[in-house]
């Protein structure tokens, strides 16, 4: 082991690394809101196909962020990435009212998965910079997430084009994981 490599590990302690998996329908927004967070440039984002990764610095925590893609044909692969998730990210396009049904099934189908069992729960309400945007406390409402008791849980509205709202649920995350950590 080199002198680099024992300097990161005392940079950044192996306890200190977070896997968070980034969940939604097709065009959420959760690329976007992944490019923000790595602080990279959005003018140019196209539907993910597979996946992507980024690592990003918060609160002491370096947060791997998952981004899975959400067209229905890869939705059935997402349970390939469940293992060893600290914190479920899930975005849900506000704006897109016709959608819920489906997005308030695909999020309760992964709440009763093993392997997600008791992980805490974000959910952002992204594109609340849009007229037709449902708050984040309808949301709450119409998806039932009152039913939620297996869990932490939090609904954050947010915007990851203008990031307005993003911070928020990145520090709920973080001191989501500092109490899970103790």
């Amino acid at each position: 082991m080199g002198l680099l490599s024992m300097m990161r590990r005392m940079k950044h302690p192996k306890d200190q690394e977070v896997r968070l998996l980034l969940l939604g329908l097709d065009n959420a927004g959760k690329t976007t809101l992944l490019k923000q967070l790595a602080a990279e440039d959005i003018s140019h984002i196209s539907p993910t196909q597979g996946f992507h990764i980024k690592s990003v610095q918060s609160s002491g925590f370096k947060l791997n962020v998952w981004d899975i893609g959400g067209q229905r044909k890869i939705r059935p692969y997402w349970k390939y990435y469940f293992e060893n998730t600290d914190v479920l990210i899930y975005v849900i396009d506000s704006a897109d009212r016709r959608r819920l049904e489906e997005t308030r099934q695909e999020l309760f189908e992964l709440l009763e998965e093993d392997m997600l069992a008791g992980v805490p729960l974000l959910i952002f309400a992204n594109k609340q910079d849009l007229l037709p945007a449902a708050s984040a406390s309808e949301l709450a409402e119409s998806l039932n997430l009152h039913t939620i008791r297996d869990r932490m849980w939090q609904i954050q509205a947010c915007s990851s084009f203008t990031v307005e709202g993003v911070q928020d649920g990145m520090n709920w995350v973080c001191q989501n994981i500092k109490v899970r950590k103790k």
